[in-house]
């Protein structure tokens, strides 16, 4: 058995060790990590077992953006959970509650719908993080799988140990739906068809992986006349570049082309029909209005206000550079908006509830994302909330206001978790301008301000060990 390092004795003890003792120490920290990250999703399972919903509408899912559909956080068969007993346990774990409802989500679906493979995640043979991937596509899988679809799929993933690539996966879960006739039942479906039709078209943004020159990745699959006809209009765009003085590469010079694409759509007929279809002085047609919020620290030098290089665009919370500020507003089709300055640090109020504009801002640029524990929603699409609560009978009853709207008073806050206020038993107070302490139903507390959550309640070392549990 290898000694543990820690402390102070950890880098010197590092360093004396062999070559075969610290492949031996690393393999046996990986061997801790994977039984750690198994007894999460046991735990989990536990969590949601002691919470269940009091009606199927106050059960958790996941909203899809745009529209009024919620998807199941598990497929059919597991049991539903209430929806305000998650941010407790995200803010245990110090992940957001919609990370905390994602890990329930799977070891509930491995638990009761793919049991092979979660015994192979509580023996160690299947790492979690594999096994998650698997219930990931079964809990999202359209058609749903029914709960012998989703055994289909369990057998032949642990008959390999877990070990499938998301290709692989895709097929499977797709000759599972076939198996079982699951696009029969699906009104997307098309009745005579025989086998499963997947549509592969889509675009892709990958918002989440900004590379430092402030570019995204797109991927795209596309209808192939659709693919052809994109391609000579971005070998098109890029030639005219070339030819107005651009020394850009090729590369470069299609990629912008396809940003002019993008505000500048080119089909004509398209809005030359109904009362959308205005058009500028130069024929083309307008370009969609798009606002973007740029911040950038800014000084003033002999009379001359100088902006940093780098700022944030608080549209996805992503790096930005004055440069591509710059180009955009030299572009001729650019009308720039400029709003005036605000100042974070004066009071601003009003003695109606409803809250203005120019407070609403300001509450915005203030706490940048939803104040809730370990959040990121962006405040700018959630709302504002009077921290103590406002009272409408204090004016005619002649009591001061004890929840007024006003600077003091309010916080960001993202819809599902201005509901987990309203209805459940956390709370929070702002201690100071911008800094909120939250006190969750089992006692925890947590400080949030602009630079993220922290936990305040000392680190407690709990039982040795919560013995497993056996099931059938």
């Amino acid at each position: 058995m290898i000694d543990t390092l820690a402390g102070p004795r950890a880098e010197a003890g590092a360093a004396a060790l062999s070559p075969a003792a610290l492949l031996a120490l690393l393999r046996e920290r990986k061997a801790v990590e994977d039984r750690a990250a198994a007894d999460q999703l046991d735990l989990a399972a536990r969590w949601a077992d002691l919470h269940p919903p009091e009606s199927i509408h106050s059960a958790a899912a996941f909203t899809v953006p745009g529209s009024e559909h919620e998807e199941p956080i598990a497929g059919d068969g597991c049991p539903l959970v209430a929806e305000f007993c998650i941010a407790e346990l995200g803010g245990v774990l110090g992940i957001s509650t919609t990370s905390a409802k994602k890990l329930i989500g799977h070891a509930l679906e491995l638990r009761h719908r793919l049991p092979r493979l979660w015994a192979q995640v509580q023996s160690g043979r299947v790492p979690a993080w594999r096994a998650r991937s698997v219930a990931e596509a079964t809990i999202h899988a359209a058609p749903a799988l029914t709960r012998e679809a989703a055994a289909f799929v369990d057998a032949q993933v642990a008959a390999v140990a877990g070990k499938i690539g998301p290709a692989q996966l895709d097929r499977l879960v797709a000759e599972s739906i076939k198996r079982f006739d699951l696009a029969a039942a699906d009104p997307a479906s098309d009745p005579e068809d025989g086998y499963l039709s997947v549509d592969p078209r889509h675009v892709t943004i990958h918002d989440q992986d900004v590379h430092f020159a402030g570019t995204m990745r797109i991927e795209a699959e596309l209808d192939l006349a659709d693919a052809l006809d994109l391609d000579r209009a971005l070998a098109h765009g890029a030639a005219v570049q070339k030819a107005l003085g651009s020394t850009d590469s090729l590369d470069a010079r299609r990629a912008a082309a396809l940003g002019d694409l993008a505000r500048t759509q080119t089909v004509l007929d398209l809005f030359s029909q109904g009362p959308t279809g205005a058009t500028a002085e130069d024929g083309l047609p307008a370009a969609r209005e798009v606002v973007l919020h740029a911040h950038f620290d800014a000084s003033v030098r002999d009379g001359q206000t100088v902006f940093g290089p780098t700022g944030r665009l608080e549209e996805r919370q992503r790096l930005l550079l004055l440069d591509q500020v710059r180009s955009w507003c030299a572009d001729s089709r650019t009308k720039i908006t400029i709003k005036p300055v605000i100042d974070l640090n004066t009071e601003l109020s009003t003695p109606a509830y409803a809250v203005p504009d120019r407070i609403r801002e300001q509450v915005v640029l203030r706490d940048g994302t939803c104040v809730f524990p370990w959040c990121t929603r962006p405040a700018r699409g959630g709302d504002i909330d009077h921290v103590v609560e406002f009272d409408h009978d204090a004016a005619a009853e002649s009591r001061e206001q004890p929840g007024p709207t006003a600077t003091s008073n309010l916080a960001a806050l993202c819809r599902s978790h201005h509901r987990l206020k309203t209805h459940s038993a956390w709370r929070y107070e702002m201690v100071e301008l911008g800094v909120f302490v939250w006190t969750s139903p089992h006692g925890h507390h947590y400080r949030r301000d602009r630079h993220g959550t922290a936990a305040l309640d000392p680190p407690d070392p709990g039982p040795p060990r919560i013995p497993r549990q056996r099931r059938p």
